[in-house]
């Protein structure tokens, strides 16, 4: 009975945990189809609304379906066609606003996250379930979208467009699960040239030394990926402004353009949104200018910084009357060969920040080859990067001339690897090299000020004296002593007291050169010492370690007899002759003898014996513990 009953409990908790994980993967599910829905329904709130404010609309509310579930594919990169042209030739349309990219890709890769955070009651999903189910549920979404579109105005290619649609879901899925798992590292990153991690000593372990690696090949592609995207940012930075700028330069011919197009509100509303959708295409293509490819306007006309050749097709539209006029560069376009600088500067600081970081970490820093492998391989992703985003950016945009429109993807990524290689790693090594130079110039600062050195200046008696503007300087008065105290008294007066745990070798050394005469006329110093601190004694000096006296010792009467001729000529004579006498109760204490009397001595007590006091009095009861 027992064994039932264990056996049917194993398989409610496994059946409970195989209804958990599919309830997980049918949600993570949900959320792929959910995103293409909020995806699609943004697009279509923005064309139906065009069509409500257009006076004149040439269809009804199904061509504007159809037209945004269009726009919804051209942004997962599917090429329309539009069949009504004046020569009636179908003209295909492949120019990808990037700002429309965006909308899908943030929504999968959000989704693809979440989907890795597990809810309560359920089991965590796998990298694989969450980007498999993810991207299932959107292109599931996909599929319906493509077959809806067939008829519309703007129609597509069935069997390019399912090519081409499952590219945008997977990649943002699978970004978005490479965050949600925290961002691991791939095998490929920790394998490349260059990343591998800081060596240990002999003492440390294997286990050690192999998670040391793996955190210096983690940080060394780490910095890889942050560099190579800077310097991206930075082209892209660089392409908007000169954008901008050759946009106020030309304000004039924008203007006539925009107004041009539309002449109701509504169309010049709809203008300016297709404007700013296009202007991250605009700062690829200026990022891709200034590297010196340029972009290409048809099949005959090439645009660079150093000359714009042949006749550009230019279509009436505002963002293209930003193109320089034909014939050779001028000085203004040259100055466009600042952005790939910056670019490379980018590359170099964000290495060379963790290669060689400043101030207290300046220990840390790599050496020379790993700094300049790390910035080579941040330039080529860089390049990497440009080629794609000028691959995107660009499309045909119709039939003949048309057919070529925007940067050649190749140019431009081999032109982003040598602007960044070429300036970044010489920077990254030459900021390594002035910081380090900086570390070398504080340690020989620090060397110049040891502990030594400065124990030396102590022993001599010299002090450090600060004058009014606010400097140390080196006194050569001992302190404590007049100027004109001889050497020899300055050494033994003035260092012992400033230097306590040198008061032997100072007691021996003026034991060797004799006692030092003063006012006191019998060979002592001031305050009854020959040549040190005052002694219990006067026969050997204090010990170092400043140890107790036992109270036998300081109240026996030979060393209170000892002791008296040193102690008088510092009190200035007002101490009497009086003999010593042992400590007595103050109530019945005998009065001290007259000046001429001689204190007869007293035997001295042995280690087990007490002294006995002179008076009748009796002792004191002891105090129990």
């Amino acid at each position: 009975m027992t064994q039932v009953s264990e056996r049917s409990t194993t398989l409610s908790s496994a059946s409970a945990t195989e209804r958990g994980r599919a309830a997980a993967l049918t949600a993570a599910f949900l959320r792929g189809g959910l995103a293409a829905g909020l995806g699609l329904g943004g697009l279509a709130v923005l064309v139906i609304a065009a069509w409500i404010s257009s006076p004149y609309p040439d269809s009804g509310a199904g061509g504007a379906l159809h037209i945004a579930a269009a726009l919804w594919l051209l942004a997962h990169g599917a090429e329309l066609v539009r069949p009504d042209t004046l020569s009636g030739v179908p003209a295909p349309i492949g120019l990808v606003p990037l700002l429309v990219v965006a909308l899908p890709v943030w929504l999968v890769y959000r989704s693809s996250r979440d989907a890795l955070e597990p809810e309560e009651g359920r089991p965590q999903l796998t990298a694989l379930g969450a980007l498999c189910t993810v991207a299932g549920g959107y292109l599931l979404v996909g599929a319906a979208v493509v077959i809806y579109a067939r008829g519309g105005p703007l129609s597509t290619d069935s069997l390019a467009t399912a090519l081409r649609l499952p590219l945008v879901p997977v990649l943002s899925s699978a970004a978005g699960v490479w965050a949600g798992s925290g961002r691991p590292l791939t095998r490929l990153l920790d394998r490349l040239p260059g990343l591998k991690g800081g060596g240990a000593g002999p003492d440390v372990r294997d286990t050690e030394v192999t998670a040391a690696g793996a955190a210096g090949r983690r940080r060394r592609a780490v910095v890889v990926m942050r560099s190579a995207t800077a310097g991206a940012a930075a082209l892209l930075v660089g392409g908007f402004l000169l954008v901008a700028c050759s946009l106020t330069w030309h304000a004039g011919a924008a203007q006539e353009s925009f107004l041009h197009l539309a002449a109701g509100w509504s169309g010049r509303i709809a203008v300016l949104m297709l404007a700013v959708a296009l202007l991250p295409n605009a700062a690829v293509w200026g990022a891709s200018y200034g590297l010196g490819p340029g972009f290409v306007l048809g099949t005959k006309a090439t645009v660079t910084p150093l000359a714009v050749t042949g006749s550009p097709a230019l279509p009436p539209f505002p963002l293209l009357a930003a193109v320089p006029a034909e014939g050779p560069g001028m000085a203004v376009t040259w100055a466009a060969g600042a952005v790939p600088v910056a670019a490379g500067l980018t590359v170099a600081w964000f290495t060379v920040r963790v290669a060689a970081p400043p101030y207290a970490e300046r220990d840390e820093a790599w050496s020379a080859r790993d700094t300049a492998v790390v910035a080579a391989l941040a330039g080529v992703g860089c390049g990497v990067l440009m080629a794609a985003l000028a691959a995107i950016a660009g499309g045909p945009m119709g039939t003949g001339r048309l057919v070529e429109f925007g940067p050649v993807w190749w140019l431009t990524g081999a032109a982003a690897l040598v602007w960044t290689v070429g300036i970044g790693v010489p920077a990254a090594l030459l900021v390594r090299a002035w910081r380090l130079r900086e570390r070398r110039e504080t340690e020989k600062a620090d060397e110049l000020d040891e502990p030594d050195e400065l124990d030396e200046a102590d022993d001599e008696g010299e002090a450090d004296v600060v004058s009014e503007t606010g400097t140390v300087e080196e006194s050569t008065v001992p302190v404590g002593v007049p100027p004109d105290t001889p050497d020899d008294a300055a050494s033994s007066k003035g260092s012992w007291w400033r230097r306590p745990w040198r008061r032997g070798e100072a007691a021996e050394k003026g034991a060797d050169d004799g006692p030092v005469e003063s006012e006191n006329g019998d060979g002592t110093a001031a305050g009854g010492r020959e040549d040190g601190p005052p002694t219990l004694d006067g026969a050997e000096p204090v010990d170092d370690t400043y140890d107790f006296l036992p109270m036998g010792a300081w109240h026996d009467p030979d060393t209170q007899e000892a002791r008296r001729p040193a102690v008088k000529p510092a009190s200035g004579g007002l101490m009497t002759e009086s003999p010593p006498t042992a400590s007595e109760p103050e109530a019945e204490s005998e009065p001290e003898p007259g000046p001429e009397s001689t204190p007869e001595p007293e035997p001295e007590p042995g280690p087990e014996s007490t002294p006995e006091p002179e008076s009748k009095a009796e002792p004191e009861p002891k105090a129990t513990d």
